[in-house]
Parts: C-alpha cells; structure tokens; sequence
C-alpha cells in the first residue's frame, strides 16, 4: 500500500507558508481524507479544467471520493483568467454554501481560485464589483511594483483552497493570482496572504492526461522560474539554492517524459522540481522576475502559452541582459556563468547540446537554454506562435506596464519602449 507524504511545501524558509502538499496515494483519496480530517470542512466545491472533465474519468473519481461533502462544480475557465469570468462561479459558491475551495486543473483554474476566495470574503456579486476589486488603487500606483496588494484592503479571504495541479506552472505555490482585463487585455497581478494554498496535492498519473504539450510548456515555465530567480536583480542564497535543485529535477525530468510520457518517477520529480522553482515568491523580500516573466504575462492575451512565452522569451532575454550587462543593477555575466555551471553539470543537458553540435565551452546560457527547449520541441519566435508586427506596439507598452519589467536586472522603465522591442526583434523570426 502507497504511503503518503504530508509536509509544508518550503520547510527550509525561515518563514515557511502554510501551503503543504500531499503526495504518495491518490489525488482523490487524499483530498477526500484532508477536506474533513485536516480541515474540518464538509460543503467542497471544486473547479475543474474543461479538458479534463470531458476527456478523463478523474473529475467524477474525486466527487465519488468527496461523497455528501461535496456542494458542487463548476467546469472550464478561459486560458489567462479572465476576471469577469469568476463573477457566476463566486456566486454558484455563494449559493451552495460551499465552504472549501478545490481546483482541479491548470495555472488558470489555480488563479481563478484565488481570487475567487478573496472575492467572496468581500462580497462580489457582479461584474462591476469584479471589477472594483481589481482596479489598481492609489497605493498600487504608487509602488515600483505596480502589484495589485490587497493586503489590508478588505475582508481577508477565509475559504481553504486545496489545488490539485495538473501542469507544472507551479501557480499552486504562491498568493498571486494573475487575471486578465476583458476591455484592455491587461494582464494584471492580484496578490493577498490569504490567497495560499492550504494544500497542494501531487499525483503523477493524473498529470499523464494532460496534453503532452501542454505539460512540456507548463515545465518550461517553471525553468524559467528558476533561471530568473539565479540572475535575479535580487537574488537570495537560499533561493538560488532550491532554483538550482528544481532545474536538476525539471530538465532531466521533461526530458524523460519526452522519451517516455508513461514515466509516473520523472513526471512526480518535475512536480517537485515545479514546486522548488517558486521559491522565489515566497520569501520575504520577493526574489523578483525580469523581462521573460514582464514581457511574458502580456503575450498570454495574445492568446501564447505560459510555456511558449517563456521559451520564446528567455534565452533571447538572457543574450540582451549579458549584452548590456554595463547597464545592469547585478552582476548579470556572473550570475549566467553560474546558472550556465548549474545546466551543464547534468549529463542529460550536456548531451542535448552536443547533439546539437554546440561549443559547450563557448557557449553562452541563452544558448544552452535554446537547445533545451528545441529538444522539447518549443518554438523559438513569436512568429511561430502567430504574434506578428502588427502586435509588437501594443505587446511593448503592455509590457513596460508590467511589474517585472522594471526589476528585469538590466531594468525596462516607462520611456524603454524600444528596450522592449529591441528584444522583441530578437524573436520576432520575421513576423
């Protein structure tokens, strides 16, 4: 019989998160247990990925597991959150007298889940109250990071969440949630402490039926995560720490998967490793992003993947920070060299480059990152991702709207616009 293993997600932070995770037995047998034995709750909603509702059995497996403790579900979120689209599920909620939250599925249910929570202590009941909530505040203008910090603002959400994550995005780990503005296409982050997770539930094969691709772009999310953690403007020890473990789980593990999708060990250690990689969010000061990540959250309304945003984004990001490292807030030349070490000390990386016939001596990590997502099988140019021109001046000033763009380590300030587009040529692959 599996045993489980039951502990907090970063127990090596100096102030851990209450976030835990599960893992060892069924995502089914170990939500239905915690819902009533660790949180004492007997009215659990869930929100489940569309996909994965219609094409697998394991929605109905974890009512069934549930029983009478189970209020209701609510199935499909569009891709990148869009805020208006919580307003009839905050209500569904509201009206079943649910009283824990459960999601089923990818990085957009796990933010729709989010803000739900902090919506529903607040008392949303349509779209224009939605839209209130996330409406920057003076104090939001006012930051650097133009985050939408909802702490203190408000009632404090206080339903549980429990997220059962299908891809590697690694959204389950943090108290952001990211959603999109239906008129501007903004992509935008909302944030409070109440908004962690409770629980965090790890089962590799339940991820086997997520679309393969999807899965791989999910993963290359999170080595982004890593990789802009370790050259970070401001990078943290420890973080680089569990940055550098989560890549020597992430990439030997994808690339396992690609060789074998069935391999139930490399699937769970690429979880693992997604889980490592956020880090980063969740110490105190945040270990902040750069442009892959600034740049990245307003392709997503473009309709780009997280994944094939990241792999378009980082290695080209990588080359324009080392190139203009003189205008750099860090030691950028170091922290790449130290990153590039990291990477090659795995045989399974390595061998990608020689099979790709690339000077490993030479090289830089924009380069070495590039080989990896080619033998993922990612695209490298917006327009392989149907991002063409006719986007860039939109996609720019979106950008520099951003809060990662401005703590990129060569940093992109208001009047940067053509920083912004100088690393948009770089992958535009004649849009």
């Amino acid at each position: 019989m599996a045993n489980e293993t039951f502990q907090l997600a970063f127990p090596d932070l100096p102030v851990p998160t209450p976030t835990r995770i599960s893992y060892g037995i069924s995502f089914a047998e170990s939500c239905a247990k915690h819902v009533t034995e660790t949180f004492h709750k007997s009215a659990a909603y869930v929100i489940a990925s569309a996909s994965l509702s219609r094409q697998t059995p394991y929605l109905s497996q974890l009512e069934q597991a549930l029983g009478s403790n189970h209020a209701g579900t609510w199935i499909g979120l569009r891709p990148h959150t869009f805020w208006d689209d919580l307003v009839p599920i905050i209500n569904d909620i509201r009206e079943k007298k649910a009283d824990i939250i459960i999601s089923l599925g990818g990085s957009s249910i796990a933010d729709g889940a989010k803000a739900i929570t902090y919506a529903l202590a607040n008392n949303v009941q349509t779209v224009e109250e939605m839209r209130a909530i996330v409406k920057p505040t003076p104090e939001d203008l006012a930051r650097t990071i133009k985050v939408l910090e909802r702490d203190g603002v408000g009632n404090a959400p206080t339903a549980p969440l429990i997220f059962i994550p299908t891809s590697l995005s690694g959204a389950e780990y943090s108290k952001f949630a990211g959603g999109t503005n239906a008129v501007t296409r903004q992509k935008d982050q909302l944030t409070h402490p109440g908004m962690y997770a409770s629980l965090v539930i790890l089962d590799p094969q339940l991820t086997v039926t997520t679309p393969f691709n999807v899965w791989i772009q999910s993963g290359v999310r999170a080595i982004d995560h890593c990789c802009e953690s370790v050259c970070s403007s401001n990078a943290q020890p420890a973080v680089d720490i569990s940055a550098e473990k989560g890549l020597r789980l992430l990439i030997p593990g994808l690339l396992k998967t690609i060789e074998d999708p069935q391999n139930l060990e490399a699937r769970l250690n690429t979880q693992l490793g997604a889980r490592l990689a956020m880090t980063m969010l969740n110490v105190n000061p945040m270990v902040m992003m750069g442009a892959s990540h600034g740049i990245g959250h307003q392709l997503g309304p473009l309709g780009v993947g997280h994944g094939h945003t990241s792999c378009i984004l980082l290695p080209a990001v990588m080359k324009y920070n080392a190139s203009n490292a003189s205008l750099a807030k860090n030691d950028v030349l170091a922290q790449q060299a130290k990153l590039k070490e990291v990477l090659l000390a795995e045989d399974s990386i390595a061998s990608v480059l020689r099979e790709a016939k690339i000077d490993i001596e030479t090289c830089d990590v924009g380069d070495v990152l590039r080989a990896i997502f080619n033998k993922l099988g990612m695209p490298a140019t917006l327009k392989e991702v149907g991002v063409g021109r006719d986007k860039f001046d939109t996609l720019a000033k979106n950008s520099l709207n951003d809060p990662f763009a401005p703590t990129n380590p060569v940093p992109l300030l208001k009047n940067d616009y053509d920083k912004v587009m100088e690393i948009l040529e770089l992958v535009a692959g004649d849009a």
